[in-house]
Protein backbone atom coordinates (compact mmCIF):
# COMPACT_ATOMS: atom_id res chain seq x y z
CA UNK A 1 0.00 0.00 0.00
CA UNK A 2 1.59 3.38 -0.86
CA UNK A 3 1.33 6.78 1.17
CA UNK A 4 -0.20 9.84 0.29
CA UNK A 5 1.04 13.33 2.32
CA UNK A 6 -0.40 16.53 2.59
CA UNK A 7 1.92 19.33 4.35
CA UNK A 8 1.05 22.86 4.70
CA UNK A 9 2.98 25.66 5.61
CA UNK A 10 2.76 29.37 6.49
CA UNK A 11 4.99 32.04 5.76
CA UNK A 12 4.81 34.32 8.94
CA UNK A 13 7.60 37.74 9.06
CA UNK A 14 9.39 37.14 11.73
CA UNK A 15 8.78 41.73 12.59
CA UNK A 16 6.69 44.55 11.14
CA UNK A 17 7.27 45.45 7.42
CA UNK A 18 9.90 48.66 6.89
CA UNK A 19 9.37 51.73 4.91
CA UNK A 20 11.84 53.45 2.50
CA UNK A 21 11.10 56.74 1.90
CA UNK A 22 12.91 60.05 1.73
CA UNK A 23 14.06 61.11 5.58
CA UNK A 24 14.50 64.98 6.09
CA UNK A 25 16.53 64.35 8.88
CA UNK A 26 18.90 62.73 6.48
CA UNK A 27 18.55 64.16 3.74
CA UNK A 28 18.37 61.02 1.21
CA UNK A 29 15.73 58.22 1.07
CA UNK A 30 16.03 55.27 4.85
CA UNK A 31 14.41 52.62 6.55
CA UNK A 32 11.60 53.35 8.68
CA UNK A 33 10.31 51.37 11.51
CA UNK A 34 7.36 50.51 13.09
CA UNK A 35 7.55 52.20 16.42
CA UNK A 36 4.81 49.92 17.92
CA UNK A 37 2.90 53.41 18.34
CA UNK A 38 -0.54 55.22 17.76
CA UNK A 39 -1.03 59.03 17.57
CA UNK A 40 -4.67 59.65 18.07
CA UNK A 41 -6.24 63.33 17.32
CA UNK A 42 -9.59 64.35 18.05
CA UNK A 43 -11.45 67.34 15.98
CA UNK A 44 -14.73 67.90 17.13
CA UNK A 45 -16.51 64.31 16.62
CA UNK A 46 -14.05 63.33 13.78
CA UNK A 47 -11.23 61.22 14.66
CA UNK A 48 -7.78 60.72 12.78
CA UNK A 49 -5.66 57.55 13.57
CA UNK A 50 -1.96 57.17 12.68
CA UNK A 51 0.76 54.50 13.11
CA UNK A 52 4.36 56.41 13.82
CA UNK A 53 7.24 55.29 11.97
CA UNK A 54 10.52 56.05 12.89
CA UNK A 55 13.92 56.79 10.79
CA UNK A 56 16.35 54.33 11.87
CA UNK A 57 19.43 56.70 11.82
CA UNK A 58 18.28 59.96 13.40
CA UNK A 59 15.04 59.33 14.95
CA UNK A 60 12.73 61.54 12.35
CA UNK A 61 9.05 60.26 12.47
CA UNK A 62 6.30 60.36 9.93
CA UNK A 63 2.53 58.97 10.54
CA UNK A 64 0.98 56.17 8.57
CA UNK A 65 -2.94 56.96 8.16
CA UNK A 66 -4.92 54.19 9.87
CA UNK A 67 -8.19 56.18 9.79
CA UNK A 68 -8.91 59.84 8.42
CA UNK A 69 -11.71 62.01 9.81
CA UNK A 70 -13.59 58.97 11.02
CA UNK A 71 -16.73 59.42 13.25
CA UNK A 72 -15.78 58.17 16.24
CA UNK A 73 -19.12 55.65 16.18
CA UNK A 74 -17.48 54.37 13.14
CA UNK A 75 -14.45 52.98 14.69
CA UNK A 76 -15.04 49.48 16.83
CA UNK A 77 -14.53 50.72 20.93
CA UNK A 78 -11.98 48.08 21.38
CA UNK A 79 -9.83 48.60 18.35
CA UNK A 80 -10.12 52.46 19.43
CA UNK A 81 -9.37 51.51 23.06
CA UNK A 82 -5.90 49.76 21.62
CA UNK A 83 -4.85 52.54 19.69
CA UNK A 84 -4.94 54.66 22.77
CA UNK A 85 -2.83 52.12 24.73
CA UNK A 86 -0.57 51.24 22.06
CA UNK A 87 -1.29 47.73 21.89
CA UNK A 88 1.86 46.18 20.43
CA UNK A 89 -0.50 43.24 18.80
CA UNK A 90 -2.91 45.98 16.53
CA UNK A 91 0.38 47.84 15.62
CA UNK A 92 2.14 44.56 14.71
CA UNK A 93 -1.21 43.83 12.89
CA UNK A 94 -0.71 46.75 10.81
CA UNK A 95 2.70 46.63 10.16
CA UNK A 96 2.22 43.31 8.06
CA UNK A 97 -1.37 44.44 6.16
CA UNK A 98 0.19 45.27 2.86
CA UNK A 99 -3.08 46.77 1.95
CA UNK A 100 -2.61 49.29 4.81
CA UNK A 101 0.90 50.37 3.13
CA UNK A 102 -1.32 50.58 -0.37
CA UNK A 103 -3.29 53.09 1.13
CA UNK A 104 -0.64 55.06 2.46
CA UNK A 105 1.38 54.91 -0.60
CA UNK A 106 4.48 53.51 1.23
CA UNK A 107 7.51 51.65 -0.38
CA UNK A 108 7.87 48.72 2.02
CA UNK A 109 11.18 47.12 2.04
CA UNK A 110 10.53 44.03 0.77
CA UNK A 111 14.74 42.67 0.32
CA UNK A 112 15.23 43.41 3.83
CA UNK A 113 12.37 40.89 5.30
CA UNK A 114 13.17 38.28 7.93
CA UNK A 115 10.11 35.15 7.62
CA UNK A 116 9.97 32.11 8.03
CA UNK A 117 7.93 28.85 7.45
CA UNK A 118 5.43 27.75 9.85
CA UNK A 119 4.14 24.07 9.29
CA UNK A 120 0.49 24.09 10.02
CA UNK A 121 -0.63 20.74 9.33
CA UNK A 122 0.76 17.75 8.34
CA UNK A 123 -1.92 14.62 7.35
CA UNK A 124 -1.04 10.84 6.19
CA UNK A 125 -3.79 8.95 3.81
CA UNK A 126 -3.32 5.44 2.55
CA UNK A 127 -3.48 5.81 -1.41
CA UNK A 128 -4.45 3.02 -3.52
CA UNK A 129 -2.16 5.08 -6.22
CA UNK A 130 1.52 6.35 -6.13
CA UNK A 131 3.07 7.70 -3.34
CA UNK A 132 3.24 11.18 -3.27
CA UNK A 133 3.27 14.22 -1.06
CA UNK A 134 1.32 17.09 -1.49
CA UNK A 135 2.23 20.55 -0.21
CA UNK A 136 0.87 24.08 0.35
CA UNK A 137 2.80 26.99 1.08
CA UNK A 138 0.32 30.25 2.32
CA UNK A 139 1.48 33.58 1.97
CA UNK A 140 -1.10 35.80 3.61
CA UNK A 141 1.12 38.95 3.82
CA UNK A 142 1.95 38.47 -0.04
CA UNK A 143 5.67 38.42 0.46
CA UNK A 144 7.25 38.82 -2.84
CA UNK A 145 9.22 35.45 -2.97
CA UNK A 146 9.68 33.76 -6.50
CA UNK A 147 7.79 29.86 -6.47
CA UNK A 148 11.01 28.24 -6.80
CA UNK A 149 12.69 29.67 -3.80
CA UNK A 150 9.57 28.75 -1.43
CA UNK A 151 9.68 25.07 -2.37
CA UNK A 152 13.58 24.95 -1.67
CA UNK A 153 13.37 26.69 1.76
CA UNK A 154 10.56 24.49 2.47
CA UNK A 155 12.35 21.14 1.29
CA UNK A 156 16.00 22.33 2.57
CA UNK A 157 17.36 22.07 -0.75
CA UNK A 158 18.63 24.57 -3.50
CA UNK A 159 17.16 26.51 -5.93
CA UNK A 160 18.83 24.52 -8.68
CA UNK A 161 18.31 21.66 -7.40
CA UNK A 162 14.76 22.40 -7.14
CA UNK A 163 14.91 23.14 -10.95
CA UNK A 164 16.56 20.24 -12.02
CA UNK A 165 13.38 18.38 -10.27
CA UNK A 166 11.03 20.13 -11.84
CA UNK A 167 12.52 19.31 -15.20
CA UNK A 168 12.42 15.97 -14.23
CA UNK A 169 8.46 15.94 -13.24
CA UNK A 170 9.83 14.95 -9.92
CA UNK A 171 8.17 18.50 -8.47
CA UNK A 172 5.24 19.47 -9.89
CA UNK A 173 3.39 22.70 -9.43
CA UNK A 174 -0.20 22.94 -8.86
CA UNK A 175 -1.09 26.52 -8.20
CA UNK A 176 0.75 29.23 -7.75
CA UNK A 177 -0.68 32.77 -7.10
CA UNK A 178 0.76 35.65 -4.64
CA UNK A 179 -0.97 34.48 -2.04
CA UNK A 180 0.15 30.64 -2.09
CA UNK A 181 1.65 27.64 -4.06
CA UNK A 182 0.70 24.52 -3.97
CA UNK A 183 2.64 21.15 -5.40
CA UNK A 184 3.43 17.67 -5.86
CA UNK A 185 6.51 15.62 -5.18
CA UNK A 186 6.57 11.91 -6.34
CA UNK A 187 8.03 9.89 -4.01
CA UNK A 188 9.01 7.25 -5.97
CA UNK A 189 11.09 9.63 -8.17
CA UNK A 190 12.74 11.10 -5.75
CA UNK A 191 15.03 9.01 -5.00
CA UNK A 192 16.10 8.83 -8.16
CA UNK A 193 16.63 12.55 -8.46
Amino acid sequence: MSYSKKIEYEIVPKETFSVIRCCSGCGRKTRFQNTGKFRVNANGNKLDVWLIYQCENCKHTFNLTVYERQKAASIPREEYESFLCNSEQLANAYGKDLQFFKRNKAEVDFQNIQYHFQKLSEITTDSPNQAQTYIVIHNPCALKLRPEKQIAEVLSLSRSKVGKMMEQGVITADAVSSQFISFYISDHLMGQS
